[in-house]
């Protein structure tokens, strides 16, 4: 790393990019991601350089950074070729929301703004209590979430976790523990069984398709499917493991259970 603190970085997943605007720290950003969109005034303002499984490493390196913030093992062929061409950089994997407030205290504490950490994570986590005590005595109306369509796809530990602060009950919570895609890998019976009062799909990067969802063969039986009950969240507010998910995203569910509590 050539300056400590970090006053050049470059981010490549859109919840670094978020976290970063929020604490008021966007100047140090020179590059992002392209699914970058919160703050939508991010599009206007910084370079765009990678997706979310490649990038543009020699912009990457043009650009300077004096570190590349990252994300996951999707992510680990762009940081070893980084760290190839001399790069510093810093990938996470965080998996929960525990995960996610250790993400926000560990930027906080390599921008020299540890303050800064303490107090979103106090913000944070005191919306979080008054959800999931307001909600805490409701009857669970039980939820699957959908992350994928082909294949079948059950959603993060994170996603199961707030599912659970808004009131509902995760129906493949077990799945959710595990951090690979292909370990959450669910069948058509399996959701049958199971049989969801809400459906909630988030197909990352694409729009959900309910007929598709609604004419799965066997799922006139679930009671999601019968009564109607199949909603839509955008990836950007609940598949990013930052504070999107923990505030906007988790309002959506919230508001999707209030209707049907």
């Amino acid at each position: 790393m050539n300056n400590f603190p970090p006053q050049r970085i470059v981010c490549l997943t859109e919840e670094t990019v978020e976290l970063l605007y929020l604490l008021g720290e966007e100047d140090r950003i020179v590059g992002v991601t392209g699914y970058a969109v919160r703050p939508k005034i991010v599009r206007k303002q910084k370079p765009r350089i990678s997706s979310f499984k490649s990038a543009n490493l020699q912009k990457i390196v043009e650009l300077k950074p004096d570190i590349v913030l990252a994300f996951s093992d999707i992510q680990s062929e762009i940081v070893a070729n980084l760290v190839k061409k001399g790069q510093s950089v810093l990938c996470f994997n965080q998996r929960d929301i525990e995960g996610i407030f250790n993400m926000i205290q560990t930027i906080c504490n390599l921008l020299d703004i540890k303050h800064k950490g303490i107090n979103l994570i106090s913000k944070l986590k005191k919306n979080i209590y008054q959800i999931k005590n307001k909600y805490s005595n409701y009857n669970k109306l039980k939820v699957y979430f959908e992350e994928w369509n082909d294949p079948l796809i059950t959603g993060l530990k994170w996603v199961s976790e707030l599912i659970n602060i808004a009131g509902g009950e995760d129906i493949f919570y077990k799945k959710s523990l595990n951090e690979l895609a292909k370990d959450r890998i669910i069948s058509e019976e399996e959701v049958i069984k199971e049989n969801p009062d809400i459906i909630i799909g988030s197909w990352c990067g694409k729009k959900v398709n309910f007929d598709q969802i609604r004419n799965r063969r066997g799922w006139n039986k679930i009671n999601a499917i019968k009564y109607d009950k199949i909603y839509e969240i955008k990836s950007p507010l609940i598949l990013q493991p930052g504070p999107a998910a923990l505030t906007d995203g988790l309002d959506e569910i919230v508001k999707i259970l209030n209707i049907n509590r």
